[in-house]
């Protein structure tokens, strides 16, 4: 549906933007983190990007299920502090401290600094632009042809648009792409790697999503580079040396990247800022009213760290090791030598932790009702005990807990990549394409592909009375679930899991896989091989046991 245009921001149209801009980020997070060669070519800025923008969305959602149990609804200052806090205690890597400063930036003006906030086009416009300045500031040396100066551009071509907060947007939007066009002739690193910035990329399509909460319409996509993801990611491998002492990076640059909350106050912000500048570079340091979130690049981590000491109270701190992919935790390094890459993966049933474990994965039993905790996930990924971990969450609700584990295992040191599977069929996929021995990077480009063209459904027994997208269940009804959402409401278990194999196929596709938890029917999945048999000719089917997986029936359809 259609979002309704808006003449001016409110708190829903907030929530609404975040909404949209996690999507967004989402859908482009694998290509920024190709394109990713400044100023560290390490690929997680659209990650880092994501993860930002995430707790932003989650601290907004938060404001909203404060007033469900009670009276009123949010105004627009309670989301618009609430998304800035929630980028600033989740801001990941350079780009994402940049992005939580843009968003503080904005907040300040929406908000109101005293004065009723409008939310109109003329307020969009001071947002926009002490977004762009105090994102500037924030950055000990500002450097052009990078994020900052794709804020700067959007904020220029907002001040020019006149109306509603839709035009400024738009503007604004139009501005900022035109800006990361041109990003490649101001910053050397980027032309060498025929890319534009990542985190450019990632703000364009943050204001794409604003365009579209404001207006009610989507924007004109980002043409992908030819060959950008190899490109990018072979420029990066080859010419690390090279362009260390430029991006920062391995070699010549600095040897960690250290991340922390920190409770102090302006004084003591203004002498940290001072000393890490003599200690490193990237040093970007955001926030304000007591709590900030300080980023940089230095060969001491523990000299950054003690920096922080000294002015305040440092948490949450992160230090992470560029060259060798380690992370400096004080702890001892295993004897064995680790695996180049492993798969780790969340399966909802024995019957599938062994068909993933035969596939080489090491897997989480998820059982019905005991969701794995961070924690567990942590620990498989230690004993998977590999430089590199794609992680499979293969639960839409796992989300959170896998975004959490894979922060906790890259601050040990480990290369996590998180693909966002909703299901157990959508992982199975991702496993069929999963190669080794290919780049990191397309590995997890193809694996993403693969779970992304996979539609899951599943079929399962109704516990109590509710409303669902498909009418009114009760108890003991059969529910037949296309993407996550109710299709289909029956009373035989056969004849639900056939309409929804019809409905999922009127779609098109190549192969079913079928999956039969331990209280479904032996019949069901015959019936169900017969129909795609005799009705879809060219469909192949291929049925495994799923055990005790919670679903009577999954199914996938790629």
């Amino acid at each position: 549906m259609a979002q309704v245009p808006q003449t001016f921001l409110d708190a829903p149209a907030v929530r609404t933007w975040c909404g949209l801009a996690l999507r967004a980020l989402g859908r482009a997070r694998e290509e920024i983190d190709a394109i990713n060669v400044y100023p560290v070519a390490d690929g997680d800025t659209g990650t880092n990007l994501y993860l930002t923008l995430e707790s932003a969305a989650t601290a907004v959602e938060a404001v909203f299920a404060g007033y469900a149990t009670g009276t009123g609804r949010p105004s627009l200052p309670d989301a618009v502090r609430a998304m800035a806090h929630g980028a600033l205690i989740g801001a990941r890597g350079n780009s994402g401290t940049i992005l939580a400063q843009l968003l503080r930036g904005m907040a300040q003006v929406l908000a109101g600094d005293g004065d009723t906030p409008r939310g109109d086009g003329t307020e969009l416009r001071l947002a926009l632009r002490r977004a762009a300045d105090s994102a500037r500031q924030a950055v000990a040396h500002p450097v052009e042809g990078t994020v900052l100066t794709v804020a700067s551009a959007a904020a220029d071509a907002a001040e020019g648009a006149e109306g509603d907060c839709g035009n400024v947007a738009r503007a604004a939007y139009e501005g900022a792409r035109a800006a990361l066009a041109a990003t490649p002739g101001q910053l050397a690193a980027l032309a060498r790697a025929g890319v534009v910035d990542a985190g450019g990329r990632g703000l364009v399509a943050v204001l794409g999503a604003l365009v579209e909460a404001c207006t009610g319409e989507p924007v004109r996509e980002m043409p992908e580079q030819p060959g950008a993801a190899v490109h990018a990611r072979a420029q990066a491998g080859a010419g690390t040396c090279a362009d260390a002492a430029e991006t920062g990076g391995p070699g010549s640059g600095p040897a960690f990247e250290v991340i922390y909350l920190l409770e102090a106050g302006d004084a003591a912000v203004a002498r940290l800022r001072a000393r890490l500048d003599a200690l490193g570079d990237s040093l970007v340091v955001v926030g304000g009213d007591g709590l900030w979130n300080v980023h940089v690049h230095v060969d001491d981590a523990g000299a950054a760290v003690e920096a922080g000491v000294e002015a305040g109270r440092p948490y949450r701190i992160r230090i992470t090791h560029f060259g060798a992919g380690d992370v400096h935790t004080g702890g001892g390094r295993p004897a064995r030598e680790p695996a180049q890459r492993a798969v780790v993966a969340v399966v909802p049933g024995e019957g599938l932790a062994g068909l993933y474990a035969e596939a080489g994965a090491t897997t989480v039993l998820a059982r019905p009702g005991e969701p794995p905790a961070s924690g567990e996930l942590v620990q498989a990924v230690r004993r998977a005990h590999a430089r590199e971990v794609v992680l499979l969450p293969n639960d839409a609700e796992l989300r959170h807990t896998a975004a959490a584990a894979a922060e906790q295992a890259r601050a040990e040191g480990v290369r996590v990549a998180l693909i966002p599977t909703r299901s157990a069929v959508q992982g199975i996929a991702a496993l069929a394409v999963h190669e080794p021995e290919r780049r990191f990077d397309e590995d997890v480009v193809q694996m993403t592909s693969a779970a992304g063209a996979t539609r899951y459904a599943e079929v399962v027994v109704a516990e109590h009375r509710s409303w669902t997208t498909a009418g009114i269940c009760q108890a003991g009804d059969v529910l037949g679930l296309i993407d996550g959402d109710v299709a289909v409401i029956g009373a035989d278990v056969t004849a639900t899991a056939g309409t929804v194999l019809d409905r999922m196929l009127q779609a098109g596709g190549e192969l079913v896989t079928l999956v039969v938890g331990d209280e479904a029917a032996e019949s069901v999945a015959a019936h169900l091989e017969a129909r795609v048999r005799e009705s879809y000719l060219a469909v192949d089917t291929v049925v495994y046991r799923g055990g005790r997986q919670g679903a009577l029936l999954l199914i996938g359809v790629e």
